[in-house]
């Protein structure tokens, strides 16, 4: 009977109890993208999850159990409008008729009398059931200039058709990168204009690698805090340390879809608890933290419910899609951030923390590194971002004066995004010119 009860344990030990991150499953965060990057959004799946796009709403179920990267489009059938996956036909490279079209727009005139499929027409075979491609099919043979255009303009006109009468939705993996992209694009003030080139910095420069003890004052969301915890991939640690009694509110990590094994090595604890100075009392200050954390954690877990209500009424006035979820089909993701224990933190008192990161856009530098700079291990690197170049300067200078670290240096990183199309390539005619700048050192010993 013994040996029956260990296999039981053990069987259920085997059970994957986290989903594929290859997959979409129900209740893990998804990233939508409408029309290539016309509109992003940020959604729970569930299945009273709705979706709008223009004047109706679509039902996210289908999204349940799909790859990420899959692709869907809106399609009209018996019980009304729906989405439906598709699988893209990947056309052949016509290049060598661009350079040879000697169409051009010259004498085409724009006085609306070019289409002769009116619009109570189109609602009319929307009625009867037709897809969205047979809609614009209709609209190239109806139309009388869609001949005479260049090339190039009847692509672009194809595209402006389809985006209109048969939009297409990406289901993306909210990772480091895309979620760093999408809140760059739509609210960079969010995330303190970090852009991706300089996330991606951060985590250079602070050596961020496996079993790492990567210390991060995160008053950007979130965002590091989920970066770093990525990139360890449930080893070593990330602990989010902050000042005073209240930690700064990291609600983007929900949206990575992290296992239990990494978001247990997703801690938090304050300055003064780290601070070998306080070891004199460690069970009284422990207890009045978890007094404040437990405030706290009730005011995030109410603030953290209405997140995706947040954004949606955001990207509304943005243009963005909608979602609208019931309350009784919501599935909160697991909390991350919980308080460390006392054995982990007195570790790092002995040993230090392996890496620092600071991306504290409403503080200053220098008073937020001077804490916690000697809770670094002596040769340990340490980076800090900014959204302007003078507070870190001033960080920099007073760094120098106190001989705290070697290898000082401003970077500012640098970006610039092509197109990349036949007989069109070029840079992008709008581009990010501004993404911050970051401070990198080695912490030194001062004695």
């Amino acid at each position: 009977m013994e040996l029956d009860k260990d296999q039981t344990v053990m069987s259920e030990d085997k059970k994957p109890q986290d989903p594929n991150p290859r997959f979409a499953c129900e209740g893990c965060s998804v990233l939508l993208d409408v029309n290539d990057g016309d509109r992003l959004v940020f959604a729970r799946l569930s299945g009273g999850a709705i979706l709008k796009i223009g004047n109706k709403n679509y039902s996210l179920k289908p999204l349940i159990g799909a790859p990420f990267g899959s692709l869907f489009q809106v399609e009209t059938g018996e019980d009304g409008s729906f989405l439906s996956r598709i699988f893209p036909i990947k056309q052949e490279n016509s290049s060598n008729n661009v350079m040879d079209d000697s169409r051009d727009n010259r004498e085409i005139v724009d006085n609306n009398e070019a289409q002769n499929l009116t619009g109570e027409e189109i609602e009319a075979m929307r009625r009867e059931g037709a897809k969205g491609d047979e809609i614009i099919e209709a609209l190239i043979a109806n139309s009388k200039t869609f001949d005479k255009k260049f090339q190039l303009s009847q692509e672009k006109y194809k595209l402006k058709k389809q985006k209109k009468y048969a939009p297409k939705l990406l289901l993306r993996r909210p990772f480091a990168r895309s979620i760093c992209e999408a809140y760059f694009k739509k609210y960079p003030a969010r995330i303190g204009f970090l852009r991706v080139d300089a996330l991606s910095l951060l985590l250079t420069m602070a050596n961020v690698t496996a079993y790492s003890d990567v210390l991060v004052v995160d008053m950007v969301g979130g965002l590091v805090t989920g970066a770093v915890a990525e990139r360890l991939g449930g080893t070593g640690y990330v602990c989010n340390t902050y000042k005073g009694s209240a930690p700064y509110p990291v609600e983007m990590v929900r949206m990575f879809n992290f296992s239990d094994k990494v978001l247990e090595r997703i801690v938090q604890s304050s300055i003064n608890e780290l601070s070998s100075a306080n070891t004199a009392s460690p069970e009284g200050n422990n207890q009045q933290e978890g007094v404040c954390n437990a405030e706290n954690n009730i005011n995030e877990t109410s603030s953290t419910s209405d997140i995706m209500v947040e954004e949606i009424s955001a990207t509304t006035e943005a243009g963005v899609v909608d979602i609208v979820v019931p309350e009784s089909k919501v599935i909160k993701a697991a909390k991350a951030g919980a308080k460390a224990s006392k054995e982990t933190i007195e570790m790092w008192r002995e040993n230090g923390f392996s890496s620092l990161i600071i991306a504290a856009q409403d503080q200053d530098p220098w008073s937020v590194a001077k804490d916690v700079l000697p809770l670094l291990s002596y040769s340990a690197p340490f980076v800090i971002y900014h959204q302007y170049l003078q507070p870190l300067a001033t960080c920099m200078h007073k760094l120098q004066q106190g001989k705290m670290a070697i290898n000082l240096q401003i970077t500012e990183p640098w970006l610039r995004e092509y197109q990349v199309l036949p007989s069109r390539s070029h840079p992008h005619m709008q581009m990010s010119s501004f993404g911050g700048y970051v401070l990198s050192g080695i912490r030194i010993s001062t004695t």
